[in-house]
Protein backbone atom coordinates (compact mmCIF):
# COMPACT_ATOMS: atom_id res chain seq x y z
CA UNK A 1 0.00 0.00 0.00
CA UNK A 2 1.60 3.56 -0.86
CA UNK A 3 3.33 5.25 1.63
CA UNK A 4 2.54 3.08 3.96
CA UNK A 5 4.27 0.48 6.23
CA UNK A 6 4.49 -3.29 5.07
CA UNK A 7 5.77 -6.57 6.09
CA UNK A 8 9.38 -8.18 5.40
CA UNK A 9 8.70 -11.28 6.56
CA UNK A 10 7.78 -14.62 5.55
CA UNK A 11 4.05 -14.98 4.82
CA UNK A 12 3.86 -18.60 6.67
CA UNK A 13 5.04 -17.25 9.79
CA UNK A 14 2.60 -14.59 11.16
CA UNK A 15 4.00 -11.61 13.18
CA UNK A 16 4.30 -11.09 16.72
CA UNK A 17 0.44 -8.47 17.13
CA UNK A 18 -1.95 -11.58 15.40
CA UNK A 19 -0.48 -14.30 18.64
CA UNK A 20 -3.53 -14.43 20.98
CA UNK A 21 -3.37 -16.11 23.97
CA UNK A 22 -4.97 -19.63 24.22
CA UNK A 23 -8.61 -19.79 25.88
CA UNK A 24 -8.62 -20.73 29.48
CA UNK A 25 -10.67 -19.50 32.41
CA UNK A 26 -13.96 -20.49 34.25
CA UNK A 27 -15.94 -17.87 32.37
CA UNK A 28 -14.53 -19.48 29.14
CA UNK A 29 -15.47 -22.86 30.60
CA UNK A 30 -19.14 -22.02 31.40
CA UNK A 31 -19.84 -20.54 27.52
CA UNK A 32 -18.17 -23.49 26.19
CA UNK A 33 -20.34 -25.96 28.45
CA UNK A 34 -23.92 -23.72 27.60
CA UNK A 35 -22.92 -24.07 23.97
CA UNK A 36 -22.52 -27.82 24.09
CA UNK A 37 -25.49 -28.42 26.50
CA UNK A 38 -27.97 -26.64 23.95
CA UNK A 39 -26.28 -27.82 20.98
CA UNK A 40 -25.76 -24.55 19.50
CA UNK A 41 -23.43 -23.45 16.62
CA UNK A 42 -20.77 -20.59 17.24
CA UNK A 43 -18.92 -18.54 14.37
CA UNK A 44 -16.49 -18.08 16.70
CA UNK A 45 -15.63 -22.13 16.61
CA UNK A 46 -16.42 -22.56 12.90
CA UNK A 47 -15.06 -19.44 11.87
CA UNK A 48 -11.90 -20.03 14.14
CA UNK A 49 -12.00 -16.59 15.61
CA UNK A 50 -8.81 -15.76 17.20
CA UNK A 51 -10.44 -13.60 20.05
CA UNK A 52 -12.51 -16.87 21.00
CA UNK A 53 -10.71 -17.18 24.17
CA UNK A 54 -11.03 -12.76 25.05
CA UNK A 55 -14.85 -13.12 23.97
CA UNK A 56 -15.89 -16.21 25.99
CA UNK A 57 -13.63 -15.63 28.75
CA UNK A 58 -15.63 -12.40 29.42
CA UNK A 59 -18.82 -14.59 28.92
CA UNK A 60 -19.93 -13.42 25.34
CA UNK A 61 -20.55 -15.10 22.20
CA UNK A 62 -21.90 -14.94 19.10
CA UNK A 63 -24.39 -17.44 17.78
CA UNK A 64 -24.89 -18.72 14.23
CA UNK A 65 -28.34 -20.11 13.71
CA UNK A 66 -29.28 -22.41 10.53
CA UNK A 67 -26.65 -24.96 10.78
CA UNK A 68 -22.95 -25.07 10.19
CA UNK A 69 -22.91 -25.91 6.51
CA UNK A 70 -23.23 -22.91 4.09
CA UNK A 71 -24.08 -22.83 0.93
CA UNK A 72 -21.66 -20.49 -0.49
CA UNK A 73 -17.91 -21.13 -0.95
CA UNK A 74 -16.78 -17.82 0.07
CA UNK A 75 -12.55 -18.41 -0.24
CA UNK A 76 -12.01 -16.92 2.91
CA UNK A 77 -14.51 -18.82 4.79
CA UNK A 78 -14.06 -21.79 7.50
CA UNK A 79 -17.35 -22.43 7.95
CA UNK A 80 -18.02 -25.57 5.61
CA UNK A 81 -19.69 -25.72 2.44
CA UNK A 82 -21.91 -28.13 1.37
CA UNK A 83 -25.76 -29.42 1.40
CA UNK A 84 -27.24 -28.29 4.85
CA UNK A 85 -29.45 -30.30 6.99
CA UNK A 86 -33.29 -29.40 7.39
CA UNK A 87 -34.18 -26.50 9.58
CA UNK A 88 -34.39 -27.05 13.63
CA UNK A 89 -37.23 -25.13 14.18
CA UNK A 90 -36.62 -25.65 17.62
CA UNK A 91 -33.52 -23.96 17.42
CA UNK A 92 -34.84 -19.93 18.20
CA UNK A 93 -35.93 -21.08 21.14
CA UNK A 94 -32.38 -23.02 22.64
CA UNK A 95 -30.70 -19.73 21.47
CA UNK A 96 -32.82 -17.65 23.39
CA UNK A 97 -32.31 -19.85 26.66
CA UNK A 98 -28.66 -20.13 25.98
CA UNK A 99 -28.73 -16.19 26.02
CA UNK A 100 -30.54 -15.83 29.20
CA UNK A 101 -28.40 -18.40 31.01
CA UNK A 102 -24.99 -16.48 29.81
CA UNK A 103 -26.19 -13.18 31.56
CA UNK A 104 -25.34 -11.23 28.50
CA UNK A 105 -26.99 -7.56 27.80
CA UNK A 106 -26.08 -7.88 24.37
CA UNK A 107 -26.29 -10.73 21.76
CA UNK A 108 -24.53 -11.04 18.54
CA UNK A 109 -26.40 -13.57 15.73
CA UNK A 110 -25.14 -14.61 12.39
CA UNK A 111 -25.82 -17.53 10.29
CA UNK A 112 -24.56 -19.54 7.17
CA UNK A 113 -26.09 -18.83 4.13
CA UNK A 114 -29.16 -20.73 3.22
CA UNK A 115 -29.93 -20.23 -0.43
CA UNK A 116 -31.16 -23.72 -0.42
CA UNK A 117 -34.54 -22.18 1.03
CA UNK A 118 -37.39 -20.05 -0.53
CA UNK A 119 -36.94 -18.03 2.13
CA UNK A 120 -32.89 -18.53 2.63
CA UNK A 121 -33.63 -18.44 6.25
CA UNK A 122 -35.05 -15.22 7.22
CA UNK A 123 -38.42 -17.05 8.68
CA UNK A 124 -36.07 -18.65 11.30
CA UNK A 125 -34.16 -15.26 11.73
CA UNK A 126 -37.01 -13.46 12.86
CA UNK A 127 -37.97 -16.32 14.55
CA UNK A 128 -34.65 -16.06 16.77
CA UNK A 129 -34.71 -12.57 17.40
CA UNK A 130 -38.31 -12.46 18.83
CA UNK A 131 -37.57 -15.60 20.79
CA UNK A 132 -34.69 -13.94 22.40
CA UNK A 133 -37.04 -11.28 23.12
CA UNK A 134 -39.41 -12.73 24.45
CA UNK A 135 -37.05 -15.08 26.74
CA UNK A 136 -34.12 -12.39 27.95
CA UNK A 137 -36.36 -9.46 27.67
CA UNK A 138 -33.95 -6.26 27.78
CA UNK A 139 -30.95 -7.93 25.95
CA UNK A 140 -29.12 -6.19 23.29
CA UNK A 141 -28.81 -7.83 19.90
CA UNK A 142 -26.53 -7.24 16.93
CA UNK A 143 -27.86 -9.35 13.58
CA UNK A 144 -24.81 -9.82 11.42
CA UNK A 145 -26.84 -11.13 7.95
CA UNK A 146 -26.35 -12.73 4.79
CA UNK A 147 -27.35 -10.79 1.67
CA UNK A 148 -30.73 -13.15 1.22
CA UNK A 149 -29.84 -13.15 -2.64
CA UNK A 150 -30.80 -9.41 -2.40
CA UNK A 151 -34.57 -9.86 -1.79
CA UNK A 152 -35.82 -6.59 -0.61
CA UNK A 153 -39.04 -8.73 1.29
CA UNK A 154 -36.49 -11.04 2.85
CA UNK A 155 -34.45 -7.99 4.19
CA UNK A 156 -37.58 -6.44 5.44
CA UNK A 157 -38.49 -8.98 7.43
CA UNK A 158 -34.92 -8.68 9.22
CA UNK A 159 -36.30 -4.97 9.97
CA UNK A 160 -39.45 -5.58 11.20
CA UNK A 161 -37.94 -7.10 13.63
CA UNK A 162 -35.93 -4.51 14.74
CA UNK A 163 -33.04 -5.84 16.22
CA UNK A 164 -30.60 -2.90 18.14
CA UNK A 165 -28.23 -3.41 15.09
CA UNK A 166 -28.50 -4.99 11.57
CA UNK A 167 -24.99 -6.05 10.50
CA UNK A 168 -23.74 -6.96 6.32
CA UNK A 169 -20.30 -7.59 5.61
CA UNK A 170 -18.63 -6.58 2.12
CA UNK A 171 -15.48 -8.57 3.25
CA UNK A 172 -13.21 -7.49 0.44
CA UNK A 173 -12.85 -4.26 -2.65
CA UNK A 174 -14.89 -4.65 -5.92
CA UNK A 175 -12.48 -6.11 -7.48
CA UNK A 176 -11.94 -9.12 -5.53
CA UNK A 177 -14.98 -10.13 -5.07
CA UNK A 178 -16.11 -12.19 -7.75
CA UNK A 179 -12.87 -14.68 -6.52
CA UNK A 180 -13.37 -14.38 -2.60
CA UNK A 181 -17.07 -14.24 -2.57
CA UNK A 182 -18.06 -16.32 -5.79
CA UNK A 183 -21.82 -16.42 -5.14
CA UNK A 184 -22.10 -12.75 -3.84
CA UNK A 185 -22.41 -9.47 -5.81
CA UNK A 186 -20.76 -6.24 -4.56
CA UNK A 187 -23.52 -3.39 -5.65
CA UNK A 188 -26.38 -6.38 -3.92
CA UNK A 189 -24.09 -5.96 -0.46
CA UNK A 190 -24.73 -2.44 -0.97
CA UNK A 191 -28.03 -2.64 -2.08
CA UNK A 192 -29.28 -4.18 1.11
CA UNK A 193 -26.74 -2.18 3.28
CA UNK A 194 -29.03 1.01 1.85
CA UNK A 195 -32.22 -0.58 2.81
CA UNK A 196 -30.94 -1.05 6.40
CA UNK A 197 -30.39 1.90 6.45
CA UNK A 198 -33.55 3.41 5.02
CA UNK A 199 -35.22 2.19 8.40
CA UNK A 200 -33.10 4.12 10.58
CA UNK A 201 -32.03 1.27 12.44
CA UNK A 202 -27.68 0.92 12.83
CA UNK A 203 -26.00 -0.28 10.01
CA UNK A 204 -22.30 -2.32 10.24
CA UNK A 205 -20.37 -3.53 7.90
CA UNK A 206 -17.08 -5.01 7.95
CA UNK A 207 -13.89 -5.92 5.43
CA UNK A 208 -10.54 -7.89 5.74
CA UNK A 209 -7.49 -6.92 4.72
CA UNK A 210 -4.42 -8.94 3.62
CA UNK A 211 -6.12 -10.20 0.07
CA UNK A 212 -4.16 -8.36 -2.09
CA UNK A 213 -6.10 -5.26 -2.17
CA UNK A 214 -4.75 -1.83 -2.75
CA UNK A 215 -4.98 1.10 -0.63
CA UNK A 216 -7.42 3.20 -3.26
CA UNK A 217 -9.22 0.43 -3.50
CA UNK A 218 -9.76 0.12 0.06
CA UNK A 219 -10.48 4.01 0.12
CA UNK A 220 -13.16 3.48 -2.51
CA UNK A 221 -14.58 0.30 -0.74
CA UNK A 222 -14.98 2.53 2.86
CA UNK A 223 -16.67 5.28 0.26
CA UNK A 224 -19.20 3.36 -1.36
CA UNK A 225 -19.92 2.20 2.60
CA UNK A 226 -20.45 5.62 4.08
CA UNK A 227 -22.39 6.38 0.75
CA UNK A 228 -24.68 3.42 1.59
CA UNK A 229 -25.42 4.50 4.98
CA UNK A 230 -23.14 1.91 6.93
CA UNK A 231 -22.88 3.44 10.79
CA UNK A 232 -20.13 1.21 11.88
CA UNK A 233 -17.30 -0.14 9.89
CA UNK A 234 -14.91 -3.10 11.04
CA UNK A 235 -11.50 -3.46 8.96
CA UNK A 236 -9.62 -6.47 10.35
CA UNK A 237 -6.72 -8.74 8.73
CA UNK A 238 -7.27 -11.62 6.76
CA UNK A 239 -6.21 -14.82 8.07
CA UNK A 240 -5.78 -17.89 6.06
CA UNK A 241 -8.00 -20.78 7.74
CA UNK A 242 -6.53 -23.65 5.51
CA UNK A 243 -4.35 -24.26 2.27
CA UNK A 244 -7.50 -24.81 0.15
CA UNK A 245 -8.76 -21.58 1.47
CA UNK A 246 -7.40 -17.83 -0.65
CA UNK A 247 -3.74 -16.98 0.22
CA UNK A 248 -2.90 -14.14 2.41
CA UNK A 249 -1.45 -12.08 0.13
CA UNK A 250 -0.02 -9.94 2.91
CA UNK A 251 0.52 -9.52 6.72
CA UNK A 252 -0.92 -5.92 7.02
CA UNK A 253 0.82 -3.68 9.09
CA UNK A 254 -1.33 -1.98 12.94
CA UNK A 255 0.23 1.70 11.48
CA UNK A 256 -1.95 1.03 7.92
CA UNK A 257 -5.24 -0.19 10.42
CA UNK A 258 -4.63 3.24 11.85
CA UNK A 259 -4.13 5.03 8.77
CA UNK A 260 -7.70 3.97 7.17
CA UNK A 261 -9.19 4.11 11.14
CA UNK A 262 -8.77 7.99 10.55
CA UNK A 263 -9.57 7.81 6.46
CA UNK A 264 -13.14 6.46 7.98
CA UNK A 265 -13.54 9.10 10.43
CA UNK A 266 -12.53 11.77 8.30
CA UNK A 267 -15.45 10.15 5.79
CA UNK A 268 -17.97 10.38 8.73
CA UNK A 269 -18.47 6.99 10.09
CA UNK A 270 -19.45 7.11 13.22
CA UNK A 271 -17.52 3.86 14.94
CA UNK A 272 -14.30 2.52 13.52
CA UNK A 273 -13.10 -0.44 14.60
CA UNK A 274 -9.45 -0.98 12.77
CA UNK A 275 -7.04 -3.24 13.52
CA UNK A 276 -5.41 -6.36 12.73
CA UNK A 277 -7.58 -8.94 14.80
CA UNK A 278 -11.03 -7.06 14.55
CA UNK A 279 -13.25 -9.08 13.51
CA UNK A 280 -17.13 -8.10 13.02
CA UNK A 281 -18.37 -8.68 16.15
CA UNK A 282 -15.65 -7.92 18.44
CA UNK A 283 -16.40 -5.26 20.98
CA UNK A 284 -19.94 -5.90 19.45
CA UNK A 285 -21.28 -4.13 22.67
CA UNK A 286 -20.47 -0.79 22.03
CA UNK A 287 -21.59 -0.18 18.42
CA UNK A 288 -24.87 0.40 19.69
CA UNK A 289 -25.88 4.08 18.62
Amino acid sequence: MTDLPVLDRPLNRKPPWLRVKLPIGENYRKVRALVDEHHLHTICQSGNCPNMGECWGAGTATFMILGNICTRSCAFCAVATGRPGAVDWDEPKRVAEAIKLMGVKHAVITSVDRDDLKDCGSTIWAMTIEAVRAVAPGVTMETLIPDFKGKPDLVQRMIDVKPEVISHNMETVKRLTRTIRPQSKYERSLQVLSQIKSSGITTKSGIMLGLGETEPEVLETMSELFDAGVDVLTIGQYLQPSPKHAPVAEFVHPDVFNFFSRAGERMGFRIVESAPLVRSSYHAERHIL
